[in-house]
Formats: C-alpha cells, sequence, structure tokens
C-alpha cells in the first residue's frame, strides 16, 4: 500500500469530532463533580458525559482500525521530532483507553449498566476489587489532565510545524488540496 500524502476525509473527520469531544468532556467532567443533588443537571451531566465518553470509545476503536487499514502520511521532521509525536499519538491512545476503561469501572461498580442515549445500554460487571469507584475515579481523574496537556503539546507542535518549520504537517490534517 501507498503511503498517503494527507490524512483521509473519514480520519479528518474523527480527529476533530475527537478533539471537540475530549475538550468537552474534559469540562462538562470538572464541572459536574461540584453539582449538588438539587441541581437539575445533576442526573443529566454524567448521563451525557457517559453516553458521549462511550461512543468516544467506539469511535476511537473505528479510528484505529481505519488507519490500519487506510494508512496515514508520514510524520514530517528530524528525527528527534518524528520519534516524539510517534510516542505521543500512542501515549495519547493509551490514555483515551485508560480513561475509557476507569470511566466504565467507575460508572458500573453498583452493577447498574451504562444507558447510551436511550438507544443501548453497556452491560456492567460490577465492583470487580474494592474501593473500585474511588481508585479508578482517580485514575480517570489525572489520566484526563494529562490527556489535555499532551492534546495542548500536540496542537502546539502542529503550529510550530506550520508556521516555524513552513512544512505541511498541519495542512494534512485540514485536507489541503494543494498538497
Amino acid at each position: 500500500m501507498e503511503q498517503p500524502t494527507q490524512y483521509n476525509a473519514v480520519l479528518r473527520t474523527i480527529h476533530w469530532l475527537t478533539a471537540l469531544a475530549v475538550i468537552g468532556l474534559f469540562a462538562v467532567g470538572l464541572w459536574m463533580v461540584d453539582l449538588t443533588y438539587y441541581s437539575s443537571w445533576y442526573k443529566t451531566a454524567p448521563y451525557l458525559h457517559k453516553s458521549i465518553g462511550i461512543l468516544l470509545a467506539a469511535l476511537t476503536v473505528f479510528r484505529l482500525l481505519w488507519r490500519t487499514v487506510k494508512g496515514t502520511p508520514g510524520i514530517e521532521g528530524n528525527r528527534l521530532e518524528r520519534t516524539a509525536a510517534h510516542s505521543a499519538h500512542h501515549f495519547i491512545y493509551v490514555l483515551l483507553f485508560v480513561i475509557f476503561a476507569s470511566g466504565y469501572l467507575i460508572s458500573t461498580s453498583d452493577g447498574r449498566p451504562i444507558e447510551v442515549f436511550d438507544w443501548f445500554e453497556v452491560p456492567a460487571l460490577g465492583e470487580l476489587f474494592p474501593n473500585q469507584s474511588d481508585i479508578a475515579g482517580a485514575i480517570h481523574y489525572y489520566a484526563a489532565f494529562t490527556l489535555i496537556g499532551l492534546a495542548i503539546l500536540h496542537a502546539a507542535a502542529a503550529l510550530k510545524h506550520h508556521f516555524i518549520d513552513k512544512d505541511n504537517t498541519l495542512r494534512k490534517m485540514i485536507g489541503d488540496k494543494s498538497l
């Protein structure tokens, strides 16, 4: 298979949807932990957070499969930059799956399934180990902050490549037809 020169429309769309979802889920996650029982959002915010999180998990699995089948363009820059970019991309995926798994463990420790927008339910395994919600909650929290930090670094690197190096790194992700 010949290596593509830019990301295809499916990967570009998934990339930007993922960015929006991660930022939105992070913001809602921080906000909802301070809601009181009497807030009108007390049940709605976690319901939306979980539903979008489950859909993002499925989309991320699809994204990895699509990347494997269709390929991705090469990473530009010197050897250190390419190695750092590969490492950062892999770590982003690891963090996403840690967040998905820990969110699942938080949400299902009481034995109730996760309802996804009244479309379907993800079955619960219940409490698999003592203090599951607390331990998974801490992992979820720190992994989310780490992911946001890495996403900021990722965006800064793309802007550096575009404005300083003046290469095609960012153009490949926005679908620039001149490539």
